[in-house]
């Protein structure tokens, strides 16, 4: 087993902000810190309770993200179609 080392409050801060908002994964999280996954997933277990863990929030989010990207590839083809529609109509 490793050897215990206190990590400073900022560097936790900084790997769940990039996990929660940046969308980082927890392995790359990890090793760009020099810590283990099994520590940040501890951390990321450890929430309030009737809150949504920092996982979820950042599983959704990235659900948003496709979703929105989905419409927007629906609304163009919706728009192309409108125009051969109203262009078969006008001719």
């Amino acid at each position: 087993m490793g050897a215990y080392r206190a990590i400073a409050k900022e560097v936790k801060e900084q790997v769940i902000y990039r996990i929660k908002n940046e969308g980082v994964s927890v392995a790359i999280a990890a090793k760009d810190a020099g810590i283990s996954t099994k520590t940040i997933y501890t951390w990321l277990s450890q929430k309030a309770e009737g809150i949504p863990s920092i996982l979820t929030t950042a599983r959704l989010k990235k659900e948003n993200q496709a979703l929105y990207e989905f419409i927007g590839k629906l609304t163009v083809q919706v728009n192309a179609l409108k125009k051969k529609r109203a262009d078969y109509h006008a001719a």
